[in-house]
C-alpha cells in the first residue's frame, strides 16, 4: 500500500473512532470532518500524529462541565436552564472562547464551537487555547433584572473553573457587554478580587478594550479585503450581502461601507431586508441595538426598502456574501444561487454558517471561500489584546487596537495562502487554515507529552 493510501486509511479510521464515541453530535462531527478532511498531506509528513493519537486527543475535550442554572423571573416563577463549559485544549495557553445564550444550545453545538476555537485561536498567533460555553437560555424578551439573575446564577457555578491563567470566557450570541458586566460582577463578588483578565468583552470603562465590539465584523471585512487583493480587486463599488443584524453583521456592514463597498441586505430570524440604495446602518443600529426590535421595522421606516419573510437572502445578486448569523444557514441551493449570480467571495462571519455541500459547490465554481476560523478570528484576536492590556494595567487607543487587528488579519490571510500553496491546494483557504492551525496545536500537544 502506498504511503498516501496508508495515511488516508489511518485518517479514516481515526475519524470513524471519533464518530463512534460522539454518536448523535451532528454539529460537532461536521466540524471534525471539515477540519480532519484537510489534513492528509500534513499527516503523511508526520505519521507520529497517528502513533501518538493526536487526532483523538485534540477532538476529545480536556474537560466538559454541565450544570444546572436555576433562576427566578420577575413574576417569581422558577426556571431551570442547563449551562455548559467545554474546556477543549490548553496546549497553546489557557482556554479561550465565548459564552452563547440561546435556546438551541446543547453539548454538540458547544463542542463544535470549542473545537473550531482551538484552530482559530492558533491562527491568531496568540498564546491561547480553545474552549466554549453557554446555556439554553433565551434572553430575548427578558427584562434586565431577569438577565442579571440568570447571569448571576450561571456564574455562581462556573466561577470555580475560571481564571486569567485557567479559562477566560467572552461573549457570543446572546452575550454582549451587559451580560459580561453581570457575569464579571458576580465573579468579583464570589472570588473577592478584581481579576479583570478572567473575562473579555468588558466595557472599556471597567477594563475592556476599544474595538472589541467591532472586532469580529471589522476583522471579517479586513480578511475579505485581503481575499480580493489576491484577485487584484478591492471592496470599492462591490455589492455585498450580509446575513444577520447582530454584533458581527453590524460592524461588518460598517467596515465594508468605510471601505467603499455597498451592503444591500441584512436579516434576522424573522426574514431579511433588501435596500438597493444601500443599508442605512444608523437605522439598523437604532432598531437592533437601542430598541432591540426586529429587522422588519427597517422596511417600515426606510422608503424603497423591502422586507421578505420567505425565500433566501442569498438569492440577491452580490459580489461578496458574508454569512454572519448562525451555523448551516447557507445551504447547497443558496450556494448555487450565489454562483449563478456571479458572486466572487464568500467569507464566514458566523461559525460554520456554510454547509459542507455548499462549500463544495462554491469551490467547484471557483468562488473564493474564507472559513470562519480564519475570517472571523478578529474577535478573539482583540480579546487576546484585552487580556494583554489587563495584565499590564494598560490601555490602547482605538486606532492602535484597530491597527493591530488589521495586522493580525493580514497575517492570518498570508498564513492560509502560503500553507495551502505549500501543501498543493493553492487558493484553498480551508486547507490552509486547517493545516496551519492543526500543525501549531499538534506540535504543542506532542511537546507536552501524553497528558
Amino acid at each position: 500500500m502506498s504511503e498516501k493510501n496508508l495515511t488516508r486509511k489511518r485518517l479514516e479510521k481515526a475519524v470513524e473512532s471519533i464518530e463512534n464515541l460522539n454518536e448523535g453530535q451532528t454539529e460537532f462531527l461536521q466540524a471534525v470532518r471539515e477540519v480532519y478532511g484537510s489534513l492528509a498531506p500534513v499527516l503523511e509528513e508526520n505519521p507520529e500524529c497517528f502513533d501518538q493519537k493526536v487526532l483523538e486527543r485534540i477532538s476529545e475535550p480536556e474537560r466538559q462541565i454541565i450544570f444546572r442554572v436555576p433562576w427566578q423571573d420577575d413574576n417569581g416563577e422558577v426556571h431551570i436552564n442547563r449551562g455548559f463549559r467545554v474546556e477543549f485544549n490548553s496546549a497553546l495557553g489557557p482556554y479561550k472562547g465565548g459564552l452563547r445564550f440561546h435556546p438551541s444550545v446543547n453539548l454538540s453545538i458547544i463542542k463544535f464551537l470549542g473545537f473550531e476555537q482551538i484552530f482559530k485561536n492558533a491562527l491568531t498567533g496568540k498564546p491561547i487555547g480553545g474552549g466554549k460555553g453557554g446555556a439554553d437560555f433565551n434572553p430575548r424578551g427578558r427584562s434586565d433584572d431577569e438577565i442579571m439573575r440568570f447571569c448571576q446564577s450561571f456564574m455562581t457555578e462556573l466561577y470555580r473553573h475560571l481564571g486569567e491563567n485557567r479559562d477566560i470566557p467572552a461573549g457570543d450570541i446572546g452575550v454582549g457587554t451587559r451580560e459580561i458586566g453581570y457575569l464579571f460582577g458576580q465573579y468579583k463578588r464570589i472570588a473577592n478580587q478584581y481579576e479583570s483578565g478572567m473575562i473579555t468583552g468588558k466595557d472599556p470603562e471597567w477594563g475592556g478594550t476599544l474595538v472589541r465590539n467591532e472586532a469580529t465584523g471589522y476583522g471579517l471585512a479586513y480578511f475579505v479585503r485581503e481575499m480580493l487583493a489576491v484577485q487584484d480587486e478591492t471592496l470599492e463599488g462591490k455589492t455585498v450581502v450580509v446575513s444577520g443584524s447582530g454584533n458581527v453583521a453590524t460592524y461588518a456592514i460598517e467596515k465594508v461601507e468605510e471601505l467603499n463597498g455597498r451592503v444591500v441586505a441584512c436579516s434576522d430570524s424573522d426574514g431579511y431586508v433588501y435596500d438597493s440604495s444601500g443599508i442605512d446602518l444608523e437605522l439598523v443600529k437604532q432598531i437592533k441595538q437601542v430598541e432591540r426590535g426586529r429587522i422588519r421595522v427597517y422596511a417600515e421606516r426606510k422608503e424603497g426598502a423591502e422586507f421578505h419573510d420567505e425565500g433566501s437572502i442569498w438569492s440577491i445578486t452580490c459580489d461578496v456574501a458574508l454569512p454572519c448569523a448562525t451555523q448551516n444557514e447557507l445551504q447547497a441551493d443558496d450556494a448555487k444561487a450565489l454562483v449563478e449570480n456571479g458572486c466572487m467571495v464568500v467569507a464566514e462571519g458566523a461559525n460554520m454558517p456554510a454547509s459542507i455541500e455548499a462549500i463544495d459547490i462554491l469551490h467547484e465554481a471557483g468562488v473564493a471561500f474564507g472559513p470562519g476560523k480564519a475570517a472571523n478570528a478578529g474577535g478573539v484576536a482583540v480579546s487576546a489584546l484585552e487580556m494583554h492590556q489587563n495584565a499590564s494595567r494598560d490601555a490602547l487607543t482605538f486606532d492602535e487596537t484597530d491597527r493591530r487587528l488589521q495586522e493580525i488579519m493580514k497575517q492570518i490571510h498570508a498564513t492560509c495562502i502560503s500553507t495551502a500553496r505549500q501543501y498543493g491546494t493553492p487558493g484553498n483557504y480551508i486547507h490552509g487554515a486547517n493545516i496551519a492551525g492543526f500543525k501549531k496545536v499538534a506540535n504543542s500537544v506532542l511537546a507536552l507529552g501524553v497528558i
